[in-house]
Order: C-alpha cells, then structure tokens, then sequence
C-alpha cells in the first residue's frame, strides 16, 4: 500500500494512527493535525449528506442522523471527488440500520430525496412539442408507440407516506402537518423538475406503474394496460395531462415495422 492509500483509508477509521511519512513544518507531532484533518473531513461528508436528505434529518433529530451518516461514510466512503450525488446508498444503508428499524417510512423517504437530488443534476431536454404529440395522440397506431420521457424524470412507490412525510416539511407548521398523516399509507411520487425547481407529486397507482411502464421501454398500449391492472379507475388522459404540462414527454414515435403491422 502507498502513502496516498494509507492516508485516504486512515481519514475514515477513527482507530487508526497516523499514516507513516508525514512530518509537520515545523517538526511537531503530525497525528495531532492528522487527527484535526481527519475530523473535517468527516464533518463535511456528513454536511454532505444532511444537505442531500435534509427531511431525513429532521425525522431523526441532527444527533441520530449525524451518527448515522458517520457510519455510512465509514462504510461507503466517496469514490468521486463530486459530492453532488454522495449518498445514493444511503437508503438502502437506513433501511439495515438497527436503529432506525422503529421508522420503516425513513428509508423510502431517503429514497425520495435522493431521486430529488437525481432530477436536480439530470440533462436537460427539450419537452415534445404540443403539436407533435398531439398528432401522435390522434394516430390509430398511438398503442405501439413509445415515449422518451425527461432523464430528470423518477416514480417512486412506496408502502409508506413519504410524499405526505417530505410536504409536511415544507409547510409552516410542519408538527400541525404531520399530525395528519396516516404514516403506513402507501403512496407513490413523481419527481420532474420543471424549469429551475424540482416537483414532487404524489400520484396514484396506476400512474405509477404507467409512467413505470414507459420509462422501461414499455409500448402506450402495453404501459396503460399495466396500469389498469394496478388500479381499474386509472385516469389515463389525467396522467398524460399531467406530464404534458410538466414537459415530461421528451420524445415519441412508432417505429416503421409497428406501423407496417397495423396497416
């Protein structure tokens, strides 16, 4: 192991003395600023990661999420020098976490921050024009076609509240908030940013698995029918209406051989 390695595996263990080679300008003890360096870099890591899950935080109470977060960059340390996106492991990372198993909705509401995060740092594209996909809307063929939907785009589903728990913690009094939520409700969310900011909706099953359906690849015919299966009261044309007006539909055709069959 070089030096380089043995000072980046000594940052994160708390136990381990200070690598050998280093010296101080002015030939004190190198593990006394070593130790100092260490901390810091701890401290930002878990800055990092309460900047990212900010609503996780505040379920838990900064000390818990601090102690937490440490044993999260012990356990998975950065591998990139862009912090942006440090932590996509993390909810997975509660979700095993002794502790937290008394709040089983913590590790869905990680989740949903982080695909938060995810829209924020995602490409830009162009939405579809209106007139375009109103064409293709009015096409006989519209059950064979695809849809490209925005890369900022993310559906969650869970067995929790999440969408309820991360709004409450917008509101002005977010105590008041919470105490209307049935925490083992099951919810889903869209996530799309739009414009500058990142929205978060909740939306129902079926859309869900719709909008699920299309970002696999998923034909409209074959996405919709898979909604229907989840929830029979699916509201097809509200789901469409809703990524329409939120630019989520990016790009749609129906390849030549699809329209060759049905003609």
């Amino acid at each position: 192991m070089n030096i380089q390695s043995a000072f980046a595996d000594a940052l994160l263990a708390p136990e381990a003395v200070c690598p050998p080679g280093l010296l101080a300008w002015n030939g004190s003890d190198p593990g006394r600023r070593f130790a100092v360096y260490r901390n810091n870099v701890m401290v930002s890591l878990i800055d990092a990661l309460a900047d990212s899950y900010p609503v996780t935080q505040e379920l838990v109470g900064e000390e818990f999420f601090a102690a937490m977060a440490r044993l999260f960059v012990q356990a998975q340390p950065p591998r990139s020098p862009v912090l942006a996106l440090y932590g996509e492991g993390f909810a997975d990372f509660i979700e095993a976490f002794p502790p937290a198993v008394g709040l089983p909705y913590l590790a869905d509401v990680a989740r949903l921050e982080m695909r938060r995060v995810q829209a924020w740092h995602a490409a830009d594209a162009a939405p579809l024009p209106e007139r375009e996909l109103a064409r293709l809307l009015a096409d006989a063929s519209l059950s064979l076609a695809r849809f490209g939907l925005q890369p900022s785009l993310g559906v969650l589903r869970s067995r929790h509240a999440v969408v309820s728990l991360w709004a409450a913690h917008q509101a002005d009094d977010v105590a008041a908030a919470l105490a209307q939520i049935a925490v083992d409700q099951a919810e889903a969310a869209l996530v799309l940013r739009v414009g500058l900011e990142v929205d978060i909706t909740r939306i129902g099953e079926g859309a869900a698995a719709f909008v699920g359906g299309l970002q696999q690849g998923l034909a409209f015919g074959a996405a919709a029918g898979q909604a229907l299966a989840v929830e029979p009261e699916f509201d097809l044309a509200a789901t469409l209406g809703m990524l329409i007006r939120g630019g989520g539909i990016c790009s749609a055709g129906i390849s030549g051989s699809a329209a060759a069959a049905v003609a």
